[in-house]
């Protein structure tokens, strides 16, 4: 009799056992990696030791290729058929909450009190996403250029003015040494122009959109600063500093073959330069009178407004905020991590890494873009504006034109909660 007990306890124990194996809660993840390996292999582990951690909940990933991962979510919210967890750009943010996407993010947020601003997705008072990175530009050159040139050396501190500036692209261009003193990138499109270079403009003292309401773009994208901007802008094409139309293969290979003078270019694409000089300086955006400004804000993670699991979807975001994973991620794809003690942990972004300079730069210098639900129309708007300047369209009329776009948008979308 008490072998059969012993027997049916076993049995019993067993049973429990592969019951609470099973009782594992599915939480689907949705992400833009697709086609990325090293960033799929990330991802797939923190999953992996998320799901081997606990009992309660088992996330299972599907990714996408980045150009179709937004019109993927939109599409997925009109049908009803959004994940648990969702990956999301930062200035994306606010419009997928605005619109029901998403809903308010439930961690403990002492424990991303030291995460640089830039990961940090706040709308309307409250959390609904944080990154594990954040990405910076900076102005690329080396030491050996400066001296040519007799350039002074900017620094976070003193950064250069802008007549520094253009002094130093007046020389440059004046050498003979490049067939362009500066690499702006223009071969890029999409998204690049407002993390690029609205910053620029909000150094002059103007905005893509007036943020102290956000219910129009009048004045912000059209006075008096936003003109100066534009002529400044349209010059650096006319006067010859830069191209208007760039060849891709231009801005992947330019600098680092010796085309350019300077680049303004971003941490991820460091290594390479890196790679091809010995004396590369990752220097600081210049003031053009309003305060030295790069953008901020790269991916980060939520919770779907749909989602039936928000407490384990919330667990799995906290879980994957670890130092070892953010140091992880810097190490694989080159971004800045988010906290200062996991950079400490990165090969590059350590104290006297040779990337350290970008956290320093993000923590500093980074602004992020407008955070409305209407930045996704804005960005657009603010892309063709500058596109159109660069190839000798009228600023103010560009500018005005603009505005009227902007605040059409606003306007139809009931100012979008402001």
């Amino acid at each position: 009799m008490s072998k059969l007990l012993f027997v049916t306890g076993v049995l019993l124990s067993t049973a429990l056992s592969s019951g609470g194996a099973l009782a594992q809660t599915t939480l689907t993840m949705w992400y833009h990696g697709a086609g990325n390996e090293v960033e799929q292999k990330l991802v797939n582990q923190i999953i992996s030791d998320f799901n081997t951690s606990q009992a309660d909940w088992k996330v299972e990933l599907q990714s996408f290729p980045q150009a179709a991962y937004n019109d993927s979510v939109v599409a997925g919210a009109l049908a009803g058929n959004l994940p648990d967890i969702l990956d999301v750009d930062g200035p994306v943010m606010p419009n997928w909450a605005w619109a029901g996407y998403m809903q308010p993010l439930k961690i403990d947020e002492t424990k991303i009190a030291s995460f640089l601003p830039g990961t940090k997705g706040v709308w309307n008072g409250q959390l609904y996403s944080i990154g594990l990175w954040d990405a910076a530009v900076s102005l690329v050159t080396r030491q050996s250029t400066l001296d040519a040139l007799g350039l002074r050396t900017p620094t976070l501190e003193q950064p250069w003015t802008k007549d520094e500036f253009m002094a130093a692209l007046d020389k440059a261009k004046a050498s003979g040494t490049f067939e362009y003193a500066l690499d702006l990138g223009t071969a890029w499109t999409g998204e690049w122009y407002p993390y690029a270079y609205s910053p620029l403009l909000q150094s002059f003292g103007g905005d893509i959109v007036d943020r102290s309401t956000y219910k129009t773009a009048e004045g912000k994208l059209n006075g008096d600063a936003a003109l100066a901007f534009g002529e400044w802008w349209q010059g650096l094409f006319t006067a010859g500093y830069a191209q208007a139309t760039q060849d891709p293969a231009d801005r992947d290979a330019g600098f680092n073959s010796g085309k350019y003078a300077f680049s303004w270019n971003g941490n991820w694409a460091a290594i390479g330069t890196l790679a091809a000089y010995d004396d590369v300086l990752f220097l600081p955006a210049p003031d053009f009178g309003n305060g030295p400004k790069i953008g901020a804000a790269s991916w980060q993670f939520g919770v779907s407004a749909k989602s039936a699991h928000p407490d384990g979807a919330a667990k799995f975001i906290e879980f994957a905020l670890q130092d070892k994973y953010l140091a992880a991620f810097s190490d694989g794809i080159g971004l800045i991590p988010a906290t200062a003690s996991a950079a400490a942990l990165t090969e590059n972004y350590k104290p006297g890494g040779k990337l350290a300079v970008f956290f320093d730069l993000s923590a500093k210098q980074a602004l992020l873009r407008p955070v409305t639900p209407g930045y996704v129309v804005e960005a657009k708007v603010f892309e063709k504006a500058l596109a159109d300047i660069a190839n000798g369209a009228s600023v103010a009329d560009t500018l005005d034109a603009a505005v009227d776009e902007i605040d059409a948008d606003i306007e139809k979308n009931g100012n979008y909660g402001f």
